[in-house]
C-alpha cells in the first residue's frame, strides 16, 4: 500500500466499496523502508479503511532454510526477489479465502505490457483493477484524486500522501532497488507501448516519432515475451481500445 500503484488502488476501492469495505494489508520486508509503511498507513487514514501489519521475514527465512540445499554456491537474484512477492501473494489470497474477501492485483499496464511482475505473487487476485491504467496516468489520476477530492481545510491533506507521488517507483525487493533500474523512464516507455499496443505502430515508425532503435526494439521484445504472463492474470477493467485479456491475441510462443 505504500506505492503508487496500491494507493490508486485502494482509493478505488474505497470509493466503489466503502472504505469499511476495504482492507490494506501491509507486507514490509527486510528491504522495505520505513517511509513505505509510514505512507501506507497515512493513505489508509485518509480513506478511512482498515489495515492489518503482517512482516515477512521470518517466511522469507523460511524458504531460505528449505532452498538452501538447492540455491548452495549461487548468488541471490531475482528467485530470491521473486520469492517475496510470491509470498505476499500467497498470504494475500490466505486471507481472501479465510474471509470471503476479493483480492485486488495492483500491476498497471505498463508493468504488464513488459512483464515487470511476478506470476503467483503480485499479480494474484481476482480482479486486476488498473492493468489498463499506464504508469504515467496512474500519476495523472492520484494528481486528479487530490486536486478533486481533498480531505478538507480542517486536516489541509490530500488524499495521497504526497510522499507517494514524489518518491522514485521501486519494488523494495532487494537494497536500494528502483523501477528505473530495470526499465526505461516511465514517460518513454508508456508512449513507446501507446505507439505499439493502441496505434499498431510498427518499429520503424515509433523510431520515426524519436525513439531509439534499441529501445524500442528492446520494449517490443519483452511485450511479446511476457504474454506467458498476461494470459494467466485476472481480469482487469477495460478502459482503452486494446486493453490486454478478452480480446487481445498474440502468440505465447514463435520463432523471433
Amino acid at each position: 500500500m505504500g506505492g503508487i500503484d496500491s494507493a490508486l488502488v485502494a482509493a478505488i476501492a474505497a470509493a466503489a466499496l466503502g472504505p469499511e469495505n476495504v482492507l490494506g494489508v501491509l507486507m514490509p520486508s527486510p528491504y522495505s523502508s520505513e517511509h513505505s509503511v509510514q505512507d501506507a498507513l497515512a493513505l489508509a487514514d485518509n480513506l478511512g479503511i482498515s489495515t492489518s501489519l503482517l512482516p515477512i521475514a521470518e517466511a522469507m527465512q523460511t524458504y531460505e532454510t528449505i532452498l538452501s540445499p538447492l540455491f548452495a554456491d549461487t548468488e541471490p537474484d531475482v528467485a530470491e526477489e521473486n520469492i517475496q512477492a510470491r509470498i505476499r501473494g500467497n498470504l494475500l489470497m490466505a486471507i481472501a479465502n479465510k474471509f470471503g474477501r476479493l483480492l485486488i492485483s495492483t500491476g498497471n499496464k505498463s508493468e504488464m505490457a513488459v512483464g515487470y511482475c511476478t506470476l503467483y505473487g503480485d499479480m494474484n487476485g481476482g480482479l486486476a483493477a488498473i492493468a489498463d491504467v499506464p504508469k504515467t496516468r496512474v500519476y495523472a489520476l492520484c494528481h486528479w484524486l487530490n486536486q478533486t477530492h481533498p480531505l478538507g481545510a480542517d486536516r489541509g491533506l490530500p488524499i495521497i500522501p504526497s510522499s507517494i507521488l514524489t518518491k522514485p517507483p521501486s519494488a523494495e525487493l532487494k537494497p536500494g532497488q528502483l523501477d528505473q533500474d530495470s526499465l526505461p523512464a516511465y514517460d518513454q516507455l508508456d508512449d513507446i507501448l501507446y505507439r505499439l499496443i493502441d496505434q499498431h505502430q510498427s518499429l520503424p515508425q515509433i523510431v520515426a516519432a524519436g525513439h531509439s532503435p534499441a529501445l524500442a526494439q528492446q520494449v517490443i521484445q519483452l511485450v511479446q515475451r511476457s504474454e506467458f504472463k498476461r494470459r494467466q492474470a485476472p481480469p482487469g477493467l477495460k478502459i482503452t481500445d486494446r486493453a490486454f485479456g478478452t480480446g487481445w491475441r498474440m502468440p505465447i510462443a514463435k520463432r523471433s
